[in-house]
C-alpha cells in the first residue's frame, strides 16, 4: 500500500517488519495445528512468546508517529483506516504488559496440545489447571484494557471492534425468541426431518477428499494462492495475501459433516483472498472483524450450500464419488443437508439451533470473566445452561464443555461473533433480493456473480472501515437480526 501522506507512509513503511512477524506468527500456527508434535508445545509457546514481545516493541514504538498522523487533516479513508488500525492495535500493546503477552502466549501454546487431549479423553480436569491460568490471564487483560460496564466489553472489543454486551445483549434479545419461534413452527409442520439415513452413512476418506476437491474447484479457489489440509478443529488462516490455508476433517461417517466444513472455510478463504491489492501487507490488509468474517463462510455454507440450487448442482459430484448417494434424488439431498433437531455438538448444529449454541457459550463467557463463575464449575454450569437451552443434558465432557478449541487459545469473547457473522448473513440474503442472486447463480451452475458481489461490496475494503461503518455503507443499518429471522422464516417455514 502506498499513502501520498508524508506521516501514513512512514507508518506504513515502519510496519513492515510488524507484518512479516505476523507472517511468522501465522506460519508457526499453521504448523502447531496440522504437524507439530505434542512435544514440541513447551519450546514452540516459548518461541511465540518472544516473538509476541517482539511485535509489542515494535508497535508500541510507532506510538509518537501515530499520535501525529491521527493529527493530519489529509486523509483519505484507507489513510483514516490505516491510523485507526494501528491506534487499536497499539492500545492493546501499552496497557497490556509484555510479561501478560509472553505468558499468554505460552499458556496458549501448551493449552491448545493438553485440550486436545482431555477431549479425546473426555477429562475436563486434565485440562482445568491450563484453562484457570488462561482465563486469570484474560480477567487481568480486561482490566488493563479498561471497560464501561462490563468486563467482558474489553474483550468482545477484540474481535469485533467497538461491539459490547449491551451490543450483544439487544441482538440476542430479539434473536433468540424468534428463533424459537421458527423451531416450533418446522417442528410442528414436520417438513424438515431431524434425523436422516444418509446420517448413519459411511465413506472412506479417499473418496471424500475427491468430493472436496470437487468443491473447491467448483468454487474457484485459486490453486497457486490456496491449499487444504485436515486438523481436528477445521479453520483457515491467511498466512500471506497470496497464501491461504484451510483444513477440513473426515470422520469416516455422515458426509455432510466434511462438506460444509470445506465449504465454510473457504467462504473465510475466499474474503482473504479477494482483499484488495491496493491494502496488501498494511495494517487494513485483513478483515474488518471476526464478525463479517464469519458472514462470509457462513453465506456460502448455509445460503449457498445448503440451497435447493445446490444439492441439484452437487450431485453428480457425488454420485460419482460417494457410489451410496446414487439411490438418493436432488430434494433428499437437499433434505440431509437440512436436518432439523437438536444436537450436542455446536459445529453439527442445523441453522435454526446454531444461534442458541452461540447464546449459552456467551452467557457463560460472561459470567466466567466477571468472577461470577469458577473454572472449576463450569463442566456443571455448562450442563445445567444447556439443559436450560436444549431440554438436554450432554453425555460426556468431549460433548459438552471440552467440545471447542476456542478457550484453550485464549479466545474469550470470540463466540458471539458466530452469531453476528449470522446476522450479517442475512442482512447479505436480503441485499441480494432475498437471495433471488444465490438461486440464480447457483442454479446456472456458475457462482462467479455471488463472489464479485461480494468482493467488490464487502472483501476488497479490507479493515478500511469499522465493521459497523462497513455494515452501514452496504445496508444502511448494523446487526438487524430481523433479516436474519426473516431468511431463516423463508427457508425453514
Amino acid at each position: 500500500m502506498k499513502s501520498r501522506n508524508r506521516l501514513v507512509q512512514k507508518l506504513l513503511d515502519d510496519y513492515a517488519p510488524i507484518w512479516a512477524l505476523n507472517h511468522s506468527m501465522a506460519v508457526m500456527t499453521w504448523d502447531m495445528e496440522t504437524q507439530m508434535p505434542e512435544a514440541g508445545a513447551r519450546p514452540r509457546g516459548m518461541a511465540s512468546g518472544q516473538i509476541a514481545m517482539m511485535m509489542q516493541k515494535g508497535i508500541v514504538g510507532m506510538k509518537g508517529e501515530v499520535a501525529k498522523a491521527e493529527k493530519s487533516k489529509d486523509l483519505n479513508d484507507k489513510d483514516r483506516g490505516v491510523v485507526r488500525a494501528l491506534a487499536r492495535e497499539m492500545d492493546y500493546y501499552v496497557k497490556v504488559p509484555p510479561r501478560l503477552v509472553d505468558e499468554l502466549q505460552k499458556v496458549t501454546t501448551e493449552g491448545t496440545v493438553a485440550w486436545r487431549s482431555a477431549r479425546k479423553k473426555s477429562d475436563f480436569k486434565a485440562f482445568q489447571t491450563y484453562l484457570q491460568r488462561i482465563v486469570d490471564i484474560e480477567r487481568e487483560v480486561a482490566e488493563k484494557l479498561g471497560y464501561d460496564k462490563h468486563p467482558y466489553d474489553a474483550l468482545l472489543n477484540l474481535y469485533e471492534e467497538g461491539f459490547t454486551v449491551r451490543d450483544a445483549d439487544a441482538v440476542f434479545a430479539r434473536l433468540i425468541p424468534g428463533t424459537k419461534k421458527v423451531m416450533d413452527r418446522v417442528e410442528r409442520a414436520g417438513t424438515y426431518p431431524s434425523k436422516h439415513p444418509l446420517d448413519s452413512a459411511k465413506y472412506d476418506t479417499p473418496s471424500m477428499q475427491r468430493v472436496n476437491e470437487g468443491i473447491v474447484s467448483l468454487l474457484g479457489m485459486p490453486k497457486e494462492r490456496f491449499s487444504m489440509d485436515v486438523s481436528t478443529h477445521p479453520f483457515t488462516i491467511g498466512i500471506a495475501p497470496d497464501d491461504v490455508r484451510i483444513t477440513t476433517r473426515y470422520e469416516g461417517v455422515n458426509f455432510k459433516a466434511a462438506l460444509f466444513s470445506t465449504i465454510h472455510e473457504s467462504g473465510h478463504a475466499l474474503y482473504e483472498l479477494g482483499i484488495g491489492e491496493d491494502i496488501k501487507y498494511s495494517p487494513i490488509g485483513t478483515a474488518a472483524s471476526l464478525g463479517v468474517h464469519e458472514s462470509q463462510s457462513r453465506f456460502w455454507e448455509n445460503v449457498a450450500g445448503r440451497s435447493r440450487e445446490f444439492s441439484t448442482l452437487v450431485m453428480p459430484l457425488l454420485r460419482k464419488n460417494l457410489s451410496f448417494t446414487s439411490r438418493y434424488k436432488a430434494e433428499d439431498l437437499y433434505l440431509y443437508f437440512n436436518t432439523v433437531g437438536k444436537s450436542f455438538i455446536r459445529v453439527d448444529a442445523d441453522e435454526l439451533s446454531y444461534n442458541l449454541h452461540i447464546a449459552l457459550r456467551y452467557e457463560i463467557e460472561k459470567k466466567v470473566i466477571a468472577g461470577d463463575v469458577k473454572v472449576s464449575e463450569l463442566p456443571s454450569v455448562w450442563n445445567d445452561t444447556f439443559d436450560r437451552y436444549f431440554g438436554m443434558r450432554p453425555p460426556s465432557d468431549s460433548e459438552g464443555v471440552l467440545q471447542d478449541i476456542h478457550w484453550s487459545g485464549g479466545s474469550f469473547g470470540y463466540f458471539p461473533t458466530y452469531s453476528l457473522g449470522n446476522v450479517i448473513l442475512g442482512m447479505i440474503w436480503h441485499k441480494m433480493g432475498d437471495g433471488k442472486l444465490v438461486r440464480e447463480s447457483v442454479s446456472a451452475g456458475d457462482i462467479t456473480p455471488l463472489k464479485e458481489w461480494l468482493q467488490s461490496k464487502m472483501h476488497r475494503y479490507g479493515a478500511t472501515y469499522t465493521p459497523k461503518q462497513l455494515q452501514d455503507r452496504l445496508f444502511g443499518e448494523a446487526y438487524n437480526p430481523d433479516w436474519l429471522l426473516r431468511y431463516l422464516e423463508h427457508k425453514f417455514a
